[in-house]
């Protein structure tokens, strides 16, 4: 992102804060306070909060950019005030905070900034859900306290009812470390997103079961799509205390085997040299995608083997394509369509596997050759 429009020792703050945070912060918009400055000096900040995000406008003064920023929260937190405490004597301010030793120099002092208000905000959330009068909220929230990283986020409006939303971390294992030379830069993590409704005691209805969803690290799906898990029911009188436990369980299995299957993938993979060659190029951390270089006399092509996360676990889940390149006399590439049945079985030995696709791969380069062929007819 270009930060060049803003005062130097504003774009080294943005820069330091978009690099250095541990949350995948955005930055929505910018724009100027005074049109006539040429200088930009404000923005709003897209920060991760309970599996959302929360948008704070962040306000320099481009006239003055040693001054201190002020942070403009969002409507519906018109009652957070960050450094005040309410006490029997009234509002008084925080002694010490990020904003009362402000030093513009220190290009770290933006991201030291937005984490304590993050944080501050976390402590807000959690008191507001506490006031609530639903006694199911007040259980789920004593019974799972205790577990580390949980956010919590209260919502509502005009037109929508009141609900409270859990952001829950799952399994206490590193996956970072658990795939070799992976270059990920975040922590990958797996929540649940639980999401209750904010009950009336005067309603006599037994309490719905919440709505839960598992929501992982973007970068995550190279390894393992929490897409493919199926959640195990909420039964009635449940609470996540009782919930997790399971889920936990089921999920740590599901990323021991995801890993497993990397080197399942990589030995398939090495096994195809001796009938295809060393690959041109491969994956060579999640062990996906390998690509060969074919020739039938002087017609040569590229062959590029898709593997999906399930394989070669079951054919079901076998999600294998064929990826053929030729180029024309003009230099555009003619490119066939994927390839997703071809011979296949789980309970083949690597070499056989090879042996079976290498020779359908040779009755397919004839049709791809005829292929290439008619459509550079076509183009003369």
């Amino acid at each position: 992102m270009a930060t060049d429009a803003f005062p130097p020792v504003v774009a080294a703050q943005i820069n330091y804060l978009l690099s250095h945070s541990p949350l995948s912060i955005k930055i929505d918009q910018m724009w100027a306070g005074c049109k006539y400055s040429g200088l930009l000096d404000r923005f709003s900040l897209l920060i991760p909060f309970c599996l959302d995000y929360i948008k704070w406008d962040v306000i320099y003064n481009a006239q003055c950019p040693l001054a201190a920023p002020d942070i403009i929260f969002g409507p519906e937190d018109e009652n957070f005030h960050p450094f005040c405490v309410t006490g029997d004597e009234g509002d008084f301010k925080l002694p010490k905070n990020a904003l009362s030793d402000w030093n513009s120099k220190d290009p770290s002092r933006l991201l030291t900034l937005i984490h304590e208000l993050r944080d501050l905000y976390m402590f807000y959330q959690k008191k507001r859900i506490g006031e609530v009068d639903d006694d199911r909220l007040k259980f789920e929230v004593s019974t799972i306290l205790s577990r580390e990283g949980i956010e919590m986020y209260m919502s509502s409006g005009v037109e929508k009812p009141e609900e409270v939303k859990f952001a829950v971390p799952l399994l206490d294992m590193n996956i970072n470390k658990m795939v070799f030379g992976c270059n990920w830069r975040h922590q990958q993590k797996i929540f649940l997103q639980v999401i209750f409704p904010v009950g009336r005691k005067y309603v006599s209805a037994p309490p719905s079961a919440p709505r839960l969803k598992l929501v992982s690290s973007p970068e995550l799906k190279a390894l393992f799509s929490i897409e493919d898990v199926k959640l195990p029911p909420w039964l009635d009188g449940m609470c996540m205390a009782e919930y997790l436990p399971n889920l936990e369980e089921t999920l740590a299995g599901l990323i021991l085997d995801a890993v497993s299957l990397i080197d399942v993938r990589r030995r398939f993979i090495e096994a195809l040299a001796p009938a295809f060659g060393r690959p041109l190029e491969a994956d060579a951390v999640f062990c996906r995608k390998a690509t060969f270089l074919a020739a039938s006399g002087v017609f040569t092509f590229l062959s590029a083997l898709l593997l999906s996360n399930s394989v070669p676990k079951a054919t079901a889940n076998f999600d294998a394509s064929k990826f053929y390149e030729h180029f024309n006399s003009q230099g555009a590439p003619i490119r066939s369509h994927l390839l997703s049945e071809y011979p296949w079985s789980p309970r083949w030995e690597p070499s056989q596997m090879v042996e079976r696709i290498f020779e359908f791969l040779v009755e397919e380069c004839l049709n791809f050759k005829k292929y290439c062929t008619e459509t550079q007819l076509q183009q003369q």
